[in-house]
């Protein structure tokens, strides 16, 4: 099911993971109203930072996304960076 109301998600501090990073970006490819998420504290690595640079790649909605106090390492940043531009 496709969300059509949600704009806006905190997640904040809620152990999220890969594992949760990973469904979240599968969301993410589809979404075409939430504008922003806050995935910060949530123990992500390069996998789940990867997962969401791919869906934000191809979503043209979200504007805001925070991912800070992450464990996100260099390959997780330059996938996220590449997505943006």
């Amino acid at each position: 099911r496709v969300n059509e109301v949600l704009t806006t998600l905190n997640l904040w501090f809620n152990n999220v993971g890969n594992e949760g990073a990973l469904a979240l970006a599968s969301a993410l490819r589809v979404n075409g109203v939430l504008t922003s998420l806050d995935l910060g504290r949530n123990q992500i690595g390069d996998e789940g930072a990867k997962a969401i640079g791919k869906a934000l790649a191809v979503n043209g909605v979200l504007t805001e996304l925070r991912l800070d106090q992450n464990r996100i390492g260099d390959e997780g940043a330059t996938a996220l960076a590449s997505a943006l531009r």
